[in-house]
């Protein structure tokens, strides 16, 4: 697959680089992001945005730092800032190429002068690094550095103020700054021994924030200056310029720091290297030993429901069974009477404790079925039962049908959860299609490894449940006359929208579906959903999918889950296809695939979007690097591959068959059973075939 590519012809456009971010993370909850030119358009944005306590809060304490090149008492400002409606300075114009790997690189161009710009975020501190190295010049050249000061949380905006401590105090090779009370100390320091530091301290006035404005919120700030650092530069030399929350001893301490960890940087040099880097830095590390999923950047923290769609693609592609382990005992160190904490309750998010157990069959594959009992049988059993008793007063509960009721006035339950001027925009009241289908593959995978395991009391408590379950499943929500699964049923209504939420009854390991039926359920969602950035929430040709589409930004977000498309549910589609035709249905993967090649060089590089718009040109939107985005379209290639490697080996197989027939050495064609019979190969469905070829045309 192709690399990252960038026009530098069109690095001075700022209609080309501004829709261009890139992000680094450090692994405990930490990042830089801004776009590949420095200029800032989110609030978002920053050079250190880190947490400073155990919440979930994360602070911008660096927003930025303007570079200024000297010569001959001419000055030359590299920055690009906006201020309402202005762009000053305009330092792009200089910049003349832009790298990814294996860290972000800048250089730009001031007549003979060539400076490269190279940023590294070290991983496991909270630290930012820049190196600076004179390329080219052919006059004495000092290098100017001014760096913009927050202080506040990531949500918000700094106005200027009358509180703010504007004092830098000296520490080795630089100042430390703490604007307020209650935050860390900022140390930013140089490995230049000489470099000195001009106390300045100045409020600068109304950076502008046009992400912000355009998605409708207030996009307008003040940010501090304490002064700036200047030194000399040679032509060949590197200055080293760190920020951090931890001071640095010395010169030679700080070089080394860049040194070895822009030794282990791996080399984003394709498509799947950079989904891979991509996926490493959803992975976080928090005190207290504990190992979570970020869902997603630049505004999210951590979600039940999304960590457990994500995780097998984000960790176990990589085969790194351990972070997905570690993540769950996580997880599951937090669960209290069989239910998850936070936004992994299922009072929170009525199916995300179900996704755990889709989340353990997957990890089954790296770690066997006996280790996934005895670490997480327990916690599985407890699931269960506590749907069986109730959350929330029973409004989340099994009924005697067997299926899953869950209704709350004040919120909606299921993925669909956007709301608008505090209501849910979408309810889904009652029976929900993808939660009832998550429960039956729970129960029936428990009750597996429980016989496997010899829990014979788990297994007579609770064998009859699966097919109560089903028949009610397929009694409420089978609509013999359309061919496909209803989205909700509740307060004697069928919801006949058409949704992607049945494609996920479909690619389950265990489904209540026969083969005809997931034909016809394929088939309509490759009808009315499927587009090649994921599947539409909602069919275009349902009346609320245009009346969706909302005047004002915040609004259009609320109602996203009305009608964009979303990554993640095509991984049941791709079950699902591959289930039925086996190899057969590769091609359609593989293009599938292909269809985001583009999309790792656009909105957040080396990333995929939270969601995209229905319909073309599929624009990326929402978040700007998404878990379940870029752990879906992972897990796609796993699943695809495991299947071509089936296939090979099944391949290969026959050859040596028919080889040996051919020599007069073949083994009968099949075993004989104990009664003399001949075992018959499982039979198709007879839909199945000629459906699904249907959709490949």
């Amino acid at each position: 697959m192709p690399g990252l590519t960038f026009d530098k012809r069109e690095l001075g456009n700022l209609e080309y680089s501004l829709q261009r971010e890139m992000l680094a993370t450090d692994r405990r909850g930490g990042y830089m992001c801004t776009t590949i030119v420095g200029c800032n358009t989110r609030k978002y944005h920053g050079l250190i945005v880190a947490p400073i306590d155990n919440s979930h809060n994360a602070y911008v304490l660096l927003s930025s730092l303007d570079e200024t090149i000297v010569q001959h008492d001419q000055s030359f400002n590299l920055a690009l800032h906006r201020f309402r409606g202005v762009y000053e300075p305009r330092g792009h114009k200089y910049i003349t190429d832009f790298g990814y790997t294996p860290t972000p690189t800048i250089t730009y161009r001031v007549g003979g002068v060539v400076l490269r710009k190279e940023l590294l975020w070290i991983h496991k501190r909270t630290q930012l690094m820049i190196r600076y190295t004179l390329v080219d010049a052919h006059s004495e050249t000092t290098l100017r550095l001014r760096p913009f000061l927050a202080f506040r949380n990531k949500h918000e905006l700094s106005k200027a103020n009358m509180y703010a401590n504007v004092r830098s105090y000296p520490v080795h090779n630089g100042v430390k700054n703490r604007l307020y009370d209650g935050f860390p100390w900022l140390y930013m320091q140089l490995s230049k021994d000489d470099a000195r530091f001009v106390p300045a301290p100045d409020w600068y006035y109304d950076f502008e924030y046009q992400q912000e404005i355009e998605r409708g919120y207030e996009g307008h700030e003040d940010l501090l200056t304490t002064g700036y650092f200047e030194m000399k530069i040679r032509k060949g030399e590197s200055i080293i310029f760190s920020a951090s929350v931890d001071e640095m001893h010395s010169a030679d301490e700080i070089r080394e720091a860049f040194e070895t960890s822009i030794a282990r940087r791996t080399h984003k040099i394709d498509f799947l290297s950079c989904l891979r880097h991509s996926a490493r830095q959803f992975i976080m590390r928090r005190p207290g030993d504990r190992t979570e999923v970020i869902s997603g950047y630049p505004w999210y923290w951590k979600d039940g429901r999304a960590t457990f769609i994500s995780l097998p693609g984000l960790t176990l592609e990589q085969g790194n069974k351990e972070d997905c382990m570690a993540v769950l005992d996580t997880m599951v160190g937090d669960m209290r009477n069989g239910d998850f904490a936070g936004s992994a309750s299922a009072e929170e998010e009525v199916d995300a404790p179900l996704w755990f157990f889709w989340t353990l069959q997957q990890l089954e594959r790296h770690v066997g079925a006996r280790e996934i009992w005895k670490k997480y049988g327990e916690a599985m059993k407890g699931i269960l039962r506590a749907y069986r008793k109730g959350f929330y007063g029973g409004s989340i509960a099994l009924h005697e049908n067997g299926l899953i009721w869950a209704d709350r006035e004040d919120r909606a339950l299921t993925w669909m959860n956007g709301t608008l001027n505090g209501s849910p925009v979408t309810r889904r009241a009652g029976y929900a299609v993808e939660v009832n289908a998550l429960w039956y593959n729970a129960v029936q995978y428990t009750l597996a490894l429980a016989s496997k395991n010899g829990d014979k009391d788990f297994v007579a408590e609770w064998k009859d449940v699966p097919a109560r379950t089903k028949a009610s499943f397929i009694g409420k929500f089978w609509l013999a006359d359309e061919e496909y699964l209803a989205d909700y049923v509740g307060y004697d209504r069928v919801n006949r929208s058409v949704r992607s939420n049945q494609i996920v009854a479909c690619g389950l390991d265990y489904t209540m579906l026969d083969d005809e039926q997931r034909v016809n359920v394929l088939m309509t969602v490759r009808q009315h959903l499927l587009t090649p950035k994921g599947l539409r929430s909602l069919s275009p040709q349902d009346p609320m999918f245009e009346a969706s589409y909302r005047e004002n930004p915040i609004e259009q977000e609320s109602v996203s889950r009305n009608r964009a498309v979303w990554v993640w549910p095509m991984m049941f589609y791709v079950n699902c296809g591959l289930s039925l035709e086996g190899a057969k249905f590769l091609p359609v993967v593989r293009e599938m695939l292909e269809n985001f090649l583009e999309n790792i060089q656009t909105y957040c590089i080396g990333s995929l979007a939270e969601y995209y718009d229905a319909n073309p040109p599929f624009s990326p939107r929402g978040a700007i690097s998404q878990a379940w985005s870029v752990g879906g379209v992972l897990y796609i290639k796993d699943v695809a591959e495991r299947v071509a490697d089936m296939a090979a080996a099944s391949a290969v197989a026959k050859r040596t068959k028919s080889s040996a027939a051919k020599k007069g050495t073949a083994k009968p064609a099949a075993a004989k059973g104990a009664a003399g019979k001949t075992t018959a190969a499982p039979k198709t469905a007879k839909a199945s075939a000629k459906g699904v070829k249907k959709q490949q045309k």
